[in-house]
């Protein structure tokens, strides 16, 4: 069984080797620079649940295209942790300059992108809900629940800034004198036994981490999160008193590393098992997404209940807003340009009957039955009739339209005859979030600038 000491030597010898080799060839480090990126920034946010597949994330950093049906917050958390990513590589190249506070900090702020709210257990195990502040300290206790049912306590809020203080201090003092090695692993591991923010504590260990090694000239530390299993049980060890293992558990990584970094340096292939798999994971993901699906009744009908069950009462509920403004409103669907009124509401009805539609059978798009016929185009219209303040009749129409191609569908939102917001899906596609926000926004902006336009001029 290979030992801790074994190693240490094998890192030396590996670092000696390495040296002999450089500097490497322009289209070497080219090819070794891109694959530290893309691996560490896809494994470190995949270890925590981002979702986001490999191709997807070069796609979004060397390309910055964004593919897939995911949360936006999650495209920025990637994005951020990139930018982290290099503001611990500029760091590092400083020799002089300490390793301070602000700077986690300034990492934790970047990582995390904007203020969200995130589930929580209290102390006492019970579920909660609490604002998450980029790079903020925690202000309240973060607990976690392994797996065996027992809750683990971090350090408290109240001795979190002066934990935080001498752990900076005790880095900043050894920082020359220990083995780059032990220097990573104890920072990695005292940190996370803090985890002085309420979020993003395991990538900011690992960027630190990094920060050691590289400041040491050293080649970065990817903890795959295929190997999540085995890098949380050396975590737990530490926990027992058995810090060694967990040295030893980044020290073999480190070894991957080198090794990689010494096959680039000779010109040789660095690509690995994994990295023929993610490939051909790709080209299926392109082959299904460009060919194989096409319009089938299922999967309109799965789009129009999305949109009726989601978008349309998003849109509805922003129309209530002005209701108020208007003497009368009318609601129509649409089914491949054949129109039906759902209802006509006056003024003086209440207002809790706006939003009701006409149930939907299974199966059934406004009691059409979906393998009747080609389905081409399902619209949800509201007529806003009567604008007050006005001398003249004036009229609103705002109609939600979705067109049905071969192997797309089209989504228009339309303002009297002037289309604000428009995309294109292909059948494998979900309507992301910030579409929906975006959608929502244009519509606001649009029935405002044009009510203002229209009264003005009375």
């Amino acid at each position: 069984m290979t030992s801790l000491k074994d190693i240490f030597n094998q890192i030396d010898e590996k670092v000696s080797e390495l040296k002999n080799l450089v500097p490497l060839k322009a289209e070497d480090r080219q090819r070794l620079d891109k694959k530290f990126r893309l691996e560490f920034n896809y494994n470190s946010n995949h270890i925590e649940g981002n979702t986001l597949t490999y191709g997807e994330t070069e796609l979004l950093l060397i390309f910055d295209k964004t593919k897939g049906d995911h949360e936006k917050r999650e495209y920025d958390e990637m994005s951020g942790h990139d930018i982290a990513l290099q503001m611990i590589q500029q760091e590092a190249g400083d020799n002089e300059r300490p390793l301070t506070e602000q700077f986690i900090r300034l990492l934790n702020e970047q990582i995390l992108v904007r203020p969200f709210w995130k589930e929580a257990i209290t102390q006492d195990g019970q579920p909660t809900r609490k604002e998450i502040i980029p790079g903020q300290y925690k202000t309240t206790p973060n607990s976690v629940r392994l797996q065996n049912g027992e809750i683990f306590h971090y350090s408290s809020p109240e001795d979190t800034k002066i934990q935080m203080s001498e752990l900076v201090a005790w880095y900043n003092e050894n920082s020359k004198k220990e083995h780059p090695l032990l220097l990573a692993a104890l920072l990695h591991y005292r940190f996370v036994c803090i985890h002085p923010f309420d979020d993003g504590n395991g990538r900011i260990s690992r960027l630190l981490m990094n920060y050691v090694l590289l400041k040491s000239q050293l080649p970065m530390v990817v903890i795959k999160s295929d190997e999540k299993r085995n890098y949380l049980n050396a975590l737990n060890q530490a926990d027992t008193g058995e810090i060694d293992l967990f040295v030893k558990y980044v020290g073999e990584q480190l070894l991957w590393s080198l090794d990689l970094n010494i096959k680039a340096a000779k010109g040789e292939n660095i690509e690995e098992t994994g990295d023929w798999e993610k490939e051909i994971e790709l080209i299926k993901r392109k082959v299904a997404d460009k060919s194989n699906i096409v319009k089938s009744p299922k999967l309109v009908y799965e789009v129009f209940h999305k949109c009726n069950e989601e978008l349309w009462p998003l849109i509805k509920t922003t129309l209530e807003k002005f209701a108020s403004l208007f003497n009368e409103e009318e609601n129509l669907h649409y089914f491949n340009g054949r129109n039906e009124i759902v209802e006509s509401i006056g003024s003086l009805i209440s207002n809790s009957l706006i939003g009701n539609v006409l149930p939907i059978r299974k199966q059934k798009i406004f009691g059409y039955d979906i393998y009747d016929e080609d389905i081409n185009a399902i619209s949800w219209e509201q007529r806003k009739i009567g604008l007050r303040g006005t001398k003249k009749l004036t009229d609103y129409k705002i109609n939600l339209t979705v067109n049905f191609e071969y192997n797309l569908y089209s989504i228009y939102l339309i303002l009297n005859t002037t289309t604000i917001f428009t995309v294109n899906k292909s059948y494998t596609d979900s309507i992301l979030t910030d579409e929906l926000n975006e959608l929502d926004r244009k519509l606001k902006v649009s029935l405002i600038e044009q009510i203002k336009k229209d009264t003005n001029g009375q």
